[in-house]
């Protein structure tokens, strides 16, 4: 079995793509457990995230992996093949660590995917799928992230997903005090986005679920009411202002209602942010007149500010973090003696215990304990170094010297002995 790690990223697949390859929550679990069961996979984790879905694994057949991946989502292996990124052994453990510490983030130095991946680790510990060497890694890579947060100044002058869809909103509308917003969902995005604009004291504020009672909770820390999902037609002409992240898997928001919004606001625009991945909106509604819509990908340049000084802490991370590489990949290694250092061991007890019983059974017929424990001594020592002798004894004269190298630094010995 070999860790690897494959997926697609902001950096190399559209929301488009993206989105079809996304996992719901609520289903992660039977996710996890199809991926172990039909044989791809020993172990595995799964984070999906608005930006990503990766696969960390252990597994024998990474190809098989893969194709289980577009398979699970009914698309073909070529239709997503352009797109995936494939990390073996030492690449997936730096992955990990660079995910985690914000470095390969569109936000870099942002904290939320560290809560994401946490996420993922505690779905696969229920769904059953966490083995030895993904506990490891992860147990390793949260405490790099850590390290990086601590050591660095990489989450300085950082422009969140939540700060930028605020600047963009003041965009648009020259105060947001005068402006109605509504969100849909209740989720940790929703919840950020909640605090910043609430920031701003809008003139209403209106959080829209599909369970009203996460829904009330949410709006009662940010001075708003709350709705139900069902109420959406409704609401959308009465806000200006729309913030949405659910984990549907269909959108919420088509071209149809959306128009009839605008129509009841007699034309006044609307300002949409869409940050779920798959989409909450309809693509078609960005063809609307008098409709502002961004996705998680059009935030990108906005994001961008502040980059600069965080550039500089981007190189003292990858020091902290190419040395967790390190250890943690000598660690993935010396896992491979470990039956070889099992089978010596066992070897070793055998002999002890058959000479041991012989000593026992000498002490019992009366001779003399100093000579029997003279003899167990003897024996045991002649039969431990009795392979490496007969071995440089029988070693050819290209095999001696490497030979007798190995057997001076397994026994420390000295040139003078």
């Amino acid at each position: 079995m070999q860790l690897f790690t494959f997926g697609i990223n902001h950096q190399t697949a559209p929301l488009a793509v993206r989105e079809q390859i996304a996992f719901n929550v609520e289903t992660m679990d039977v996710a996890l457990r199809d991926l172990i069961g039909n044989g791809a996979a020993k172990e595995a984790t799964i984070l999906s995230t608005c930006n990503r879905t990766e696969v960390y694994c252990s597994t024998h057949e990474p190809t098989q992996a893969i194709n289980w991946l577009a398979s699970y989502h009914h698309l073909a292996a070529n239709d997503i093949e352009p797109y995936i990124y494939r990390l073996p052994q030492e690449q997936a453990v730096k992955h990990a660590f660079r995910v985690a510490s914000g470095l390969d983030s569109m936000v870099l130095g942002e904290p939320q995917i560290l809560g994401q991946m946490k996420q993922a680790v505690r779905q696969a510990e229920q769904a059953g799928t966490m083995g030895f060497l993904l506990h490891k890694l992860f147990q390793r890579t949260f405490s790099v992230a850590k390290d990086v947060r601590t050591q660095t100044e990489i989450g300085a002058n950082l422009v969140s997903m939540a700060a930028a869809a605020v600047k963009l909103a003041e965009r648009i509308y020259p105060s947001i005090a005068d402006q109605r917003v509504l969100f849909i969902g209740a989720g940790e995005m929703i919840e950020l986005n909640a605090v910043h604009f609430a920031a701003r004291n809008p003139k209403q504020i209106t959080v829209a679920n599909r369970t009203l009672e996460r829904a009330q909770t949410l709006a009662r820390r940010i001075n708003g009411h709350a709705v139900t999902l069902n109420e959406l037609p409704e609401q959308l002409a009465q806000h200006d202002i729309i913030v949405t992240c659910t984990a549907s898997t269909l959108p919420i928001l088509g071209k149809g209602m959306v128009e009839r919004a605008l129509k009841a606001r007699k034309h006044r625009p609307l300002f949409i942010v869409d940050l779920a991945v798959p989409r909450d909106v309809e693509a078609e509604v960005s063809e609307l007149d008098d409709v502002f819509l961004y996705t998680v990908d059009d935030l990108s340049e906005v994001v961008r500010d502040g980059l600069d000084a965080r550039q500089g802490a981007v190189k003292e991370a990858e020091v902290i973090i190419d040395s967790g590489v390190s250890d943690f990949v000598h660690w993935m290694e010396s896992r491979g003696v470990v039956p070889t250092i099992r089978a010596l061991r066992d070897h070793a007890e055998r002999q002890r215990r058959a000479e041991m019983e012989k000593a026992l059974r000498a002490l019992a017929k009366g001779e003399n304990a100093e000579k029997v424990l003279e003899s167990l001594s003897s024996a045991l020592t002649n039969k431990f170094l009795h392979a490496p002798t007969q071995a440089l004894n029988q070693a050819t004269s290209a095999e001696r010297e490497g030979m007798l190298d190995t057997v001076h630094r397994l026994y420390r010995l000295h040139d003078t002995e």
